[in-house]
């Protein structure tokens, strides 16, 4: 069974120099920046987690909207996707697919490279972070991304990041609160309601939803309670097989991806034995294993 790791990550040399260029002091803003498996290919191939995984790759969190004008961001970002375009394509027996990276300050440019990403062989969707530009995803100003998407058919990965008026985030519950939170306002401003064909993939299983439901269920009004089990969810929490049942049982088998975060957490390629243990080790019938590990994931993209 070929397990598709449906949230790995990468750092494409080319897009990081042009970066480099305008912004000298993003290694120091990122650590990450150090895991030479995210940015040099070879040393990724040299310690692949297993021959029958195949890696979804999208883009480490430097955004070209950060440093840049809305026109520069929609150039880099096109450049961007041609480069891991190339990568998936000369790869083919590691990685089965990119994540598109949007310019977010520029709505427009951004729904053009959603056509062209709906065009590729290369690339399955589009990256979303839960904040772009210091406000919410669930913003009136991204709707159009959401609109655009869902006409398309194409799914989307929604990553967190850190809210900057927080002087206290840190790696261990922020992102997990930032994903919360962002479900939560797109959930409210009747996302699903909107665009029922819509398709978001949740890093982390869904962060702290499936462990709040019943605070969900008894605080929202039923429409939208059910709302929240309608987002896709992937099974990157480092283990921990007990929350990974939570999170089954909660958005239901059709709803789980696997997932890694590769190459981050377990130096040097990611915790890929780690999750697929915890997996394991839940008992799941050979169908519903397929399922996380493959087939759920080509019937999210089968459309594209």
């Amino acid at each position: 069974m070929t397990r598709i790791d449906a949230f790995a990550h990468i750092l494409t040399p080319n897009y990081y120099q042009e970066m480099l260029k305008i912004a000298p002091e993003i290694p120091k803003q990122y650590p990450f920046i150090k895991i030479k498996t995210l940015l040099d290919l070879d040393e990724r191939i040299k310690y692949w987690p297993a021959e029958d995984v195949k890696q979804v790759i999208s883009f480490a969190n430097i955004n070209a909207e950060d440093y840049v004008d809305g026109k520069q961001a929609a150039v880099l970002c096109r450049e961007a996707n041609r480069e891991l375009s190339e990568i998936v394509k000369n790869n083919s027996k590691y990685f089965e697919s990119g994540v598109g990276m949007l310019p977010m300050n520029n709505i427009s440019a951004a729904c053009d490279i959603l056509e062209e990403i709906k065009k590729s062989k290369y690339l399955v969707g589009a990256q979303i972070f839960t904040r772009h530009l210091g406000k919410s995803i669930a913003d009136p100003q991204f709707e159009p991304i959401f609109k655009k998407a869902s006409e398309l058919g194409l799914p989307l990965w929604m990553h967190p990041v850190f809210d900057n008026r927080k002087p206290d985030n840190n790696l261990v519950f922020s992102w997990e609160y930032e994903l919360s939170q962002a479900m939560l306002q797109l959930v409210q401003n009747d996302l699903f309601e909107k665009y029922p064909n819509i398709k978001i993939i949740i890093h982390h299983a869904g962060a702290m939803v499936p462990f709040f439901s019943g605070r969900i269920n008894h605080i929202l009004d039923e429409k939208h309670a059910d709302d929240f089990k309608k987002f896709y969810v992937d099974t990157a929490i480092l283990g921990n097989s007990a929350a990974l049942c939570l999170a089954i049982k909660y958005y239901g088998v059709d709803h789980i991806l696997f997932g890694t975060d590769a190459p981050f957490a377990v130096m040097p390629a990611g915790a890929t034995e780690i999750i697929s243990d915890a997996i394991n080790s839940i008992c799941l019938s050979v169908d519903n294993l397929d399922k996380i590990y493959q087939q759920n994931y080509l019937k999210i993209v089968g459309g594209n």
